[in-house]
């Protein structure tokens, strides 16, 4: 993956923060910074402060919560002589997003009063009184048998399915997990079929466990593909290597047709326009658990590859990264998740879609979430002030041009809509989409994926996936 694997990381910056402002300045650059007083229209509707430095995280630092290095096999030790606790593959996806400062400024796993704040505010108010916000419970599930075994200690050891220690929680509060009111109040729904439900919770344990979380390694998953999660404390540096004075995050968990790259390229030439000089790109693919029919990310990463590669998008400006969350597919609730975690890698301008985070209904022939609600939503949250919202423009197949292009209702018999399923079933049955969809690597990288299922179910051994 040459054309993104090239990224040169330096040790994080040390950030300096000013009391009670919205920006932090790195100690090797000078501070510049003019306001914005006027509306920005259609890229951003509320006043903004223009500045060429990095947005601040929420609480006003990114909290990492790693061992020293100097104080790992310590730790290592003192875990053994702990109750465990032993993670599924989601448990350890949100240890990894804990560790490295994507929900910052939380501790570690939930406790009570977090939980039910961000069940029913959206929000934690921290004890400064400022909001932040938080729309997905990030809680550890634990059983009756695992309850009795922890007994009265105040700190218990997390490990892998091999029994290797991988972090401590202490001064540990364990409390009711009422399954009912949480699949409720995160996605609007209990009916059966919500794939992170069936996966992480239905089948999981009655009680919550929360506590301050110390990991004692960097979370590693040996795929080939770790030297693309950056964490929020590596990007903030490579955003600051490259002298970005915007950044402006895309999330994804399918493939980037032309029409998404379209919309980014779009976005960097309006920003240029509203005066910034070099607004850098965050292509941010979610590399943590999605439902079954979703594209692997090893395949979805060799796609972006090959979009980099045939100039699709310009390696300059765009960072490609792997977002380490698994996906919950719970809409206006879970995108404002999505935006929160943006700005704590630095990110000051969120790309929001049609239907964010949504999946159809598990039981109706229908979408889940009304298509409009997520970019509402995420235009009044609570703690996302300070972001940036920018819609999606709607782009389609223009015949007359023979390439993506932003929607004209002037002239609609001149657009094909291309929805996800025809892709699918063009690529599953090895057909071309017209010249200017796709470019013609990712296109084939795509084909190769749904080739490669069609051999497995034939009994062949599928190719393996370049890394």
């Amino acid at each position: 993956m040459a054309a993104i694997s090239s990224l040169s990381l330096k040790t994080p910056t040390k950030i300096q923060s000013l009391t009670k402002t919205h920006y932090a300045i790195p100690l090797n650059l000078p501070f510049s910074c003019r306001s914005k007083s006027k509306r920005t229209g259609s890229i951003g509707s509320r006043t903004r402060i223009r500045c060429g430095l990095l947005i601040e995280p929420d609480g006003g630092k990114l909290v990492e919560l790693f061992v020293e290095e100097s104080q790992r096999e310590l730790k290592r030790e003192d875990a053994l002589k702990l109750p465990k606790i032993k993670l599924t593959k989601i448990d350890l996806e949100w240890v990894h997003v804990l560790s490295e400062g994507w929900a910052s400024p939380l501790k570690g796993f939930m406790r009570e009063d977090e939980f039910l704040q961000t069940l029913h505010f959206n929000s934690i108010r921290l004890e400064d009184g400022s909001v932040v916000n938080m729309s997905v419970p990030i809680v550890l599930a634990i059983d009756d048998s695992q309850k009795n075994l922890i007994g009265g200690s105040t700190s218990v050891a997390l490990v892998d399915d091999e029994n290797n220690p991988i972090a401590i929680l202490s001064d540990i509060e364990i409390y009711k997990h009422n399954k009912e009111e949480r699949i409720a109040r995160t996605w609007g729904t209990t009916a059966p079929g919500l794939p992170y439900v069936d996966e992480a919770i239905t089948h999981s344990g009655d009680w919550l466990i929360g506590g301050d979380l110390k990991v004692i390694d960097p979370v590693k998953y040996n795929d080939g593909l770790d030297r693309f999660r950056l964490s929020p404390a590596e990007l903030r540096d490579e955003f600051t290597r490259r002298n970005a004075d915007a950044v402006f995050a895309f999330q994804l968990r399918n493939p980037v047709h032309n029409g998404h790259a379209l919309l980014m390229t779009d976005t960097r030439r309006r920003l240029l326009e509203m005066g910034y000089k070099n607004p850098v790109l965050l292509l941010h693919p979610l590399g943590g658990y999605t439902k079954a029919d979703d594209v692997p990310l090893h395949w979805r990463m060799k796609q972006h590859e090959k979009v980099l590669e045939d100039g699709v998008l310009d390696p300059e400006t765009t960072v490609v990264s792997i977002f380490p969350s698994p996906m919950h597919y719970a809409g206006p609730t879970e995108v404002q998740w999505h935006a929160k975690a943006r700005i704590n890698a630095g990110a000051n301008f969120y790309i929001v879609g049609r239907d964010p985070a949504g999946m159809s209904h598990p039981l109706e022939k229908r979408d889940l979430y009304d298509a409009d609600h997520g970019k509402k939503v995420l235009s009044m949250a609570p703690g996302l002030e300070r972001l940036n919202i920018l819609p999606f423009r709607v782009a389609a197949y223009d015949k007359t041009k023979n390439a993506m292009a932003f929607f004209d209702p002037s002239r609609p018999q001149d657009f094909i809509f291309i929805s996800g399923t025809k892709m699918r079933t063009l690529a599953k049955n090895k057909e071309s989409p017209p010249d200017g969809f796709m470019c013609p690597g990712g296109w084939k990288v795509l084909v190769e994926y749904y080739d490669s299922l069609a051999a497995a179910e034939n009994g062949r051994v599928a190719e393996p996936v370049a890394s």
